[in-house]
């Protein structure tokens, strides 16, 4: 009887890249080497930042915000990535799932809203520059940051419970590296034409959302420095917000096809695809991108590799 099915599904097996059995052991070294330069490039950035006097400003503020939630992000999905690849135990626990795909939902979550208020901090720093003080205290910034954390939080543990109060019944295994949306929803029984414009709403809300507004305040900031009398304060300008817009285009690019495609055209290697993009490839270009386009990060970059060598040479 179908009810025996049901009892029996206590754990998926997380299929993720099982269709290249000779590429295991080259694929867990890559992942192994992006997780290693995910933790540490991510972890200087949020250091400096805390630390360098330099770098005290509201953008640095969200930029270390920023750099520990991809440490977050990448958290949730690349350990288990990992053990999956060097194991081939590919089992997961239904508890274990719903957990994981509640934090990716929560990390992407308050990576858009993150993102919005970055591109915001940019927009009143460029188009009202004798207010900015005021406008963006130490309180508002406080404020931002807390809200991208959170807004989402009761909204996505209810969607996760809702997901898996569904019956799964006949196959377990999930075709991807991690518990997603859709994949899990291929595997209910029953209609989850539900839970799949949930899943929509949810990308409208907290992707499509966040991501018009960056449009918005850079359509505002890319018009104001235009009219900068000087090519020099021009290029300035543009620099500090390039980094940021290139942030944007492949993190929100990437998320917001993943869920706003029609379900009938998902196809399993096209997600898992576009899924590395937003969850493994912007927390490591992140600091790259932003480091690499910032003198005042090199700067301060430089400092600490100077300090770290004269303690060295020290104890030496």
């Amino acid at each position: 009887p179908p009810e025996d099915n049901l009892t029996e599904l206590m754990e998926f097996v997380l299929l993720g890249f099982a269709d290249m059995p000779h590429l295991q052991w080259f694929l867990f070294g890559l992942f192994l080497i992006i997780y290693i330069i995910i933790l540490m490039s991510n972890g200087t950035i949020f250091l400096i930042t805390k630390n360098d006097p330099t770098l005290q400003s509201p953008m640095y503020f969200f930029l270390a915000n920023f750099s520990f939630l991809e440490i977050c992000y990448a958290s949730t999905t690349l350990p288990r990535m990992l053990m999956n690849l060097g194991t081939q135990r590919r089992r997961i626990s239904l508890v274990a799932c719903a957990t994981q795909m509640c934090f990716v939902l929560m990390f992407g979550v308050a990576e858009c809203l993150l993102l919005a208020v970055m591109a915001y901090d940019r927009y009143v720093a460029i188009c009202n520059p004798l207010n900015y003080p005021l406008v963006m205290n130490h309180r508002v910034c406080i404020q931002l940051v807390t809200g991208s954390w959170t807004i989402g939080i009761p909204f996505l543990i209810e969607y996760t419970y809702q997901i898996f109060s569904l019956s799964f019944c006949g196959s377990n295994q999930i075709n991807h590296f991690f518990c997603d949306v859709f994949p899990i929803l291929k595997l209910a029984c029953g209609d989850t034409f539900v839970n799949e414009m949930l899943a929509y709403t949810v990308a409208v809300l907290f992707g499509m959302v966040p991501f018009l507004l960056i449009l918005g305040s850079y359509s505002k900031i890319i018009s104001i420095i235009l009219k900068f009398p000087s090519a020099t304060s021009q290029a300035k300008a543009f620099s500090t917000c390039s980094s940021h817009l290139m942030v944007v285009v492949l993190f929100f690019g990437s998320a917001i096809i993943t869920y706003l495609r029609p379900n009938t055209r998902h196809s399993e290697g096209t997600g898992k695809v576009l899924s590395l993009f937003y969850t493994i490839l912007t927390p490591m270009f992140n600091p790259m991108i932003y480091s690499l386009r910032n003198k005042d990060v090199i700067i301060a970059l430089r400092k600490l590799l100077y300090l770290k060598s004269l303690l060295m040479l020290s104890k030496l």
